[in-house]
């Protein structure tokens, strides 16, 4: 096959799909069914009456089946913006928002308005892996910035990868995979740093909606001129669980969104509209539903706390939204025990290698395990079966 992007040939395969691979060939009796936390995209649908909405749209709405605009339907992007500007304490604007098909491509959206071959963009580690592929892709350098203690990222380190290339920090909060919240005073000094250095600050808030602090995570929407050093990014899947209609947010500066719609015209032309249309039912709607499907998932998260806290050998190193980072105890490293896992104890999960730099060691040494579809019962039984497991 000729000619192949030399960029594109290099990027690794999507962990996600790599890893339901393993499971080929192998059965998985009733009583020690399989045990998935390696995705955290809901497996349920909406609720019902969200699914009516798309249903009825799909029925009755003629334009529900057309183009639509590039930057999204106007009333989605008033709602977001009244949403964001109520939730933050600041002040928000419609055409400061755009809708895209999902939040992956609204990170790929804001990067090619930033940067170009051989630019560089720093990434906390361990990374959500899809914006390091989407960087290699684009041959540009994403920079390790390990976390440490509470697996936070240190704006003091980062400030001494910032080069004449430097373009943008990217950070993930609550962060996939650690599952760390960023304190608002940490989120705050990095926006500090990036105005400074004359860099943008991507603000990835995919999973907010589950974030366990009761107020607003970060004050960064009440800044002067925040929109010059800030681009937001959100993701409706996970709270409206709308995962295949695909339908994410950009928050920036109305100037940048003249870029972004040259992107996004290009690839897409116009986000779904079944999907924006169950987007805006959702934050009509849903608002309770939401409230008490974070519950559910701090609940999840308490379990697991407790879980991990009774398995000798085994260390939780963070946990928040819908994943927890944990340390294993054996000589092996995890993408070799992530293949055993899966025939020896019926456990399908990530290795911490799929995050993680390939020189960096500590990827070896962790793995991620992702809650979201798994209750207290199931988490207990992870648990046990993880202090039986032998490689």
């Amino acid at each position: 096959m000729k000619p192949v992007n030399p960029a594109l040939a290099a990027t690794f395969s999507p962990p996600v799909m790599e890893a339901r691979r393993w499971l080929a060939g192998i059965s998985f009796p009733p009583e020690r069914p399989l045990i998935n936390v390696s995705q955290a995209a809901p497996v349920d649908p909406p609720p019902e009456g969200l699914r009516q909405a798309i249903a009825d749209a799909a029925l009755n709405r003629p334009e529900a089946h057309l183009y639509g605009p590039v930057l999204g339907n106007s009333d989605l992007r008033e709602a977001v913006a009244e949403e964001f500007s109520d939730a933050y304490g600041g002040k928000v604007q419609p055409a400061q928002v755009a809708i895209t098909q999902g939040c992956n491509q609204a990170f790929c959206a804001v990067i090619q308005t930033l940067a170009s071959a051989g630019d560089e963009v720093i990434l906390p580690t361990p990374w959500y892996f899809n914006h390091k592929m989407w960087l290699d892709m684009q041959d540009i350098r994403a920079v390790p910035l390990p976390c440490g203690q509470g697996m936070l990222p240190s704006p003091e380190q980062a400030k001494s990868l910032i080069g004449p290339r430097t373009k943008a920090i990217v950070l993930v909060t609550p962060n996939n995979p650690s599952g760390a919240e960023y304190p608002a005073e940490l989120v705050g000094q990095f926006y500090d740093l990036a105005q400074e250095t004359g860099i943008a600050l991507i603000l990835d808030e995919t999973y907010r909606d589950f974030d366990s602090r009761p107020d607003a995570p970060h004050d960064l929407l009440t800044r002067p001129d925040w929109d010059q050093t800030l681009i937001q990014l959100y993701s409706f899947s996970k709270a409206y669980r709308l995962t295949g209609h695909r339908v994410g947010a950009i928050i920036t500066s109305v100037e940048r969104m003249d870029q972004v719609e040259k992107f996004l015209d290009t690839v897409a032309i116009s986000p779904s509209q079944l999907g924006q249309i169950g987007a805006l039912w959702g934050m009509q709607n849903l608002r309770q539903w939401v409230a008490g499907e974070r519950l559910e998932i701090l609940a999840r998260k308490d379990a697991t706390m407790a879980a991990f806290a009774e398995l000798p050998g085994w260390r939780l190193k963070s946990v928040g939204a819908f994943f927890a980072w944990i340390e294993h105890p054996f000589d092996l490293p995890s993408n070799d025990l992530a293949r055993l896992l899966v025939r020896n104890a019926g456990v399908l999960a990530l290795p911490g290698t799929m995050f993680t730099p390939d020189d960096d060691p500590t990827g070896a040494k962790h793995f991620r395990i992702a809650f979201a579809n798994v209750d207290g019962a199931d988490i207990a039984q992870l648990a046990e079966r993880l202090v039986n497991f032998q490689p």
